[in-house]
């Protein structure tokens, strides 16, 4: 049995469609990466592709082992937009938390500020450490 589709669909789905004079993937500032391909972010020659690492776990989480270079900026500690609004926008910044919760949801504050490109570490400290890369203490 054969159907046929209602006008009425056929003009919704044309408008929701973008046209092709509309780009189809425009980057947007947020790109999500697994560890490995952080490690490879961070090992750019150049320093102005290579991200700055934020690390926005607890001070003491962050004693207990953090990205070689990482500047801490707590998320759950006082001002934390504030802390952030004092970096540059136009460097690539790459923030992680323990897991990805808490750097996953400071994402709509880094797009709000205006930042050009944060990469976020997927998985967090845990998943840098489960695929056997360093920690510094």
């Amino acid at each position: 049995m054969q159907r046929v589709l209602s006008p009425l669909l056929l003009l919704c789905l044309a408008i929701s469609l973008p046209s092709s004079g509309q780009a189809l993937s425009k980057p947007g500032p947020v790109v999500h990466v697994d560890a490995k391909k952080a490690a490879l972010l961070l090992s750019s020659k150049e320093a102005r592709t290579r991200p700055v690492i934020i690390d926005i776990r607890t001070p003491g989480e962050f004693r207990e082992g953090h990205l070689k270079g990482a500047q801490l900026i707590d998320f759950l500690g006082d001002d934390f937009s504030g802390k952030i609004a004092k970096l540059k926008r136009d460097r690539p910044y790459l923030v992680h938390c323990r897991s990805g919760g808490r750097s996953s949801q400071s994402l709509a504050i880094w797009k709000k500020l205006g930042f050009k490109r944060i990469y976020h570490l997927d998985g967090g400290m845990l998943d840098w450490q489960k695929a056997g890369l360093p920690v510094s203490k």
